[in-house]
């Protein structure tokens, strides 16, 4: 029974998107220490703890408690999701995820407060009445900038001073595209329930220009920064432009966007460590 109880709030906090949160959080340590020391400290490790897992918990726990009718129209939740049954035990896990994040917040300086307490309130808010802001769109693709909140935050405690605003504005335009990218497979069981998103608004093919612009602009503001990473962050609006142009279904290309990231997420940190190292 508790390993069925264990397994079902795994699949709740989405593995397979794990590093979604906890990613930037690897990218914003490498990028904002001054030296190898500052790597791995008890700060660093505290906010990658609790963005890899219990913040996930957070984030989609909250999202599939306040989704269970949506969800019962989502063809997703047959197969590499859960559907929320009702009881206590994902709520309760909400609770203690939330409560947790006290321990990022005790270890690190005040610069990185206000990324942390905004990481919450988005991550609620969007899902959770009165504002759910999933339902009114713009404000779903981009309230999705709390992605990019993370690796703020532990910039901020490693080096002491805020990330560049060109560092936070591609990422919350990537953030963006992402997330609304992710939402055009449930374009057709969100009209049935009556759910209005970006995605809905504009209809499958615009979601893809849509997509295509966040990303291009997100390229763009990182290459502003470094060119090396403009040219990287550029992966992506050729891939949504070939799937958009190609017959792969856009509920199928979603889930290799997970390996896209992770390797995109792996070169940004290896970059900056590479620049750490070698100057």
């Amino acid at each position: 029974m508790t390993t069925g109880r264990f397994g079902y709030l795994l699949r709740t906090s989405r593995p397979r998107f794990w590093l979604y949160l906890a990613g930037p959080v690897a990218v914003g340590v490498v990028y904002g220490a001054r030296s190898t020391a500052a790597l791995f400290t008890p700060t660093t490790l505290a906010l990658f703890g609790y963005f890899l897992v219990p913040a996930n918990v957070l984030l989609y726990g909250v999202n599939d408690v306040f989704d269970a009718d949506v969800d019962a129209e989502n063809p997703k939740k047959k197969r590499r999701e859960v559907r929320y049954g009702g009881g206590r035990l994902v709520p309760g896990a909400v609770g203690l995820s939330a409560a947790l994040a006290g321990v990022p917040l005790l270890v690190t300086p005040r610069l990185a407060w206000p990324w942390l307490a905004g990481f919450l309130l988005l991550g609620v808010a969007y899902s959770a009445p009165p504002l759910r802001l999933k339902t009114r769109p713009p404000l779903d693709s981009v309230s999705n900038g709390l992605y990019v909140l993370p690796g703020a935050a532990a910039y901020a405690a490693v080096a002491g001073s805020q990330p560049p605003l060109l560092g936070i504005a591609g990422g919350w335009l990537w953030s963006m595209a992402m997330h609304t990218f992710s939402a055009i497979p449930d374009i057709d069981p969100d009209r049935r329930a009556g759910i209005e998103t970006t995605a809905t608004r504009l209809g499958e093919r615009r979601t893809y220009a849509y997509c295509m612009a966040c990303w291009t602009l997100a390229a763009v503001a990182f290459a502003l920064l470094d060119v090396r990473l403009g040219l990287l962050l550029g992966l992506y609006p050729v891939a949504v432009a070939a799937v958009a142009a190609s017959d792969v279904d856009a509920s199928r290309a979603y889930w290799w966007y997970p390996a896209l990231n992770t390797a995109v997420g792996t070169l940004l940190t290896m970059g900056g460590l590479w620049r750490l190292l070698y100057g």
